[in-house]
């Protein structure tokens, strides 16, 4: 999926088809929100100016690339996870009996349709973290860069929460229900503010 030309995904993304949808979607912004962190340390390495954070700023760096293809690469994984979930909601409910296989395929498929969209969350909320990095100590003629990417990065944030939240709805085991809800709200109440903290001090800066 990452492979597609920008055109040819927002195309798919407007299309009938399930898939991609609102995880891969907020995929693709988390790892657009990566890449402007890198550009503001792109634009920060070799700069007399920050001689001093030059090593800090090669650490971010590099780590933002990795997290960035790792972010494009959960693209495919999100479509992937979602294929068996599909096929379960078109199996058949006739008898008990497959009711009960139609049950036991579609918890297993609800698993790995949540743990997707999770996996985006943790990347996007590692990502706020670097790009508070960034803003702190990178150059000041990016900055709004910065600003950018720490709100794409919010918005893939709470765009996976609702593919992990209208999956753990659906589940009968309860309890792995509520220790992804657990995990997911975590994730929303710590960096959520912080984007936003991010965000709102490079507008100051700016205005």
């Amino acid at each position: 999926m990452e492979q597609r030309t920008l055109q040819e995904f927002v195309g798919l993304l407007s299309g009938a088809d399930p898939v991609p949808g609102g995880g891969g979607a907020s995929a693709l912004v988390g790892a657009l929100g990566c890449a402007l962190g890198g550009m503001v340390g792109s634009l920060t390495v070799g700069k007399k100016k920050y001689a001093a954070v030059q090593e800090k700023i090669l650490a971010l760096k590099a780590r933002s690339d990795a997290l960035q293809q790792e972010l494009l690469s959960l693209i495919n994984r999100d479509a992937e996870a979602f294929a068996p979930l599909a096929r379960a909601y078109g199996l058949p409910r006739e008898t008990a009996q497959q009711q009960e296989e139609r049950q036991r395929v579609m918890e297993e498929a609800l698993v790995g349709a949540t743990e997707a969209p999770l996996a985006i969350m943790r990347c996007c909320a590692e990502a706020i973290t670097l790009i508070e990095g960034y803003a702190a100590n990178g150059s000041a003629i990016a900055i709004s860069d910065a600003g950018v990417g720490a709100a794409f990065c919010r918005a893939a944030l709470d765009g996976a929460s609702l593919n992990v939240f209208i999956n753990t709805r659906l589940m009968t085991d309860r309890q792995r229900a509520a220790a992804f809800d657990r995990e997911a709200n975590a994730l929303l109440d710590e960096y959520l503010p912080r984007a936003e903290q991010v965000f709102d001090t490079v507008r100051q800066q700016l205005c």
